[in-house]
């Protein structure tokens, strides 16, 4: 079965080192170990169903532009992800046992560049789309159908995920073809959509997205209208604050101080 593996472009210091880890970066290791993963769900992916010489899309996440940029294939299956019990790595985990690991990696191997990366915003757009684009019919009603159900639209934060073998083929199609440009605009946003960056959040705590403001509803008037307020203290004005029984001549001497609960009797 095929995969979408997520690694950052960007540079970004943890604990001093630099954690970004882009294409170029794995073309010229052409094998990496995916350590580093701190979900449970994905690690449960690497330790129960990753098998070697699965497929996977590289993609680049937490950056301006991201998408699928690469095709690798898993070149050893699930093992102990040393870096755990690593105090000097960036992804130390002090809860985690040499004897009964918790996190898990694999070993992913670099095969070939996209010559045009399908980005978030195409396969977004894709996505949001009931006919088929003309520019892209090469992938079909049926490779479209299965981009649309792709987790990275429905449930992108996940920094491992299972592709099915049509949306892989459609993926591998829109990158290797290209043709669809005109979808999308130059800065990785759809052409329908506001102008802002794509940065989806990863639930390994990646990307964050920033929050959508929020249009705070207005103040309620907390003024009450002069009639009810005057009704309501002409209504007072019959009643005795000590007993509630109307005074004899329906209304209280100015002077009278209302009875505290907390006075002594």
């Amino acid at each position: 079965m095929p995969w979408l593996m997520k690694a950052e472009p960007d540079s970004r210091i943890v604990k001093g080192k630099d954690v970004k880890f882009s294409v170029d970066d794995f073309e010229a290791m052409g094998v990496s170990q995916w350590d580093g993963v701190r979900s449970h769900e994905a690690r449960n992916i690497m330790r129960d169903k990753m098998k070697l010489g699965d497929k996977v899309l590289f993609y680049h996440s937490n950056t301006k532009v991201p998408g699928v940029f690469a095709i690798a294939e898993v070149a050893r299956e699930g093992y102990p992800d040393w870096s755990a019990w690593d105090p000097s790595h960036p992804y130390f985990d002090a809860k985690t046992d040499k004897d009964n690991p918790t996190w898990m990696m694999v070993d992913v191997k670099f095969v070939q560049r996209l010559s045009h990366p399908p980005t978030l915003a195409l396969i977004k757009h894709l996505a949001s789309v009931q006919n088929l684009p003309e520019c892209v019919e090469y992938i079909g009603q049926d490779g479209l159908k299965a981009v649309q159900a792709m987790q990275l639209v429905n449930r992108g934060r996940l920094s491992v995920q299972p592709v099915e073998p049509e949306a892989y083929d459609a993926v591998l199609l829109l990158g290797t073809r290209g043709g669809w440009d005109d979808l999308v605009e130059k800065k990785g946003k759809s052409r329908k959509g506001k102008a802002k960056e794509e940065v989806e959040e990863e639930e390994d705590g990646e990307a964050k997205e920033k929050p959508a403001k929020v249009k705070k509803a207005p103040k309620a008037d907390k003024k009450r209208p002069v009639k009810v307020i005057k009704a309501k203290r002409d209504e007072r004005s019959k009643t005795s604050p000590l007993t509630d029984d109307p005074s004899p001549d329906g209304h209280i001497p100015a002077e009278t101080p209302r009875r505290s609960k907390r006075a002594k009797r």
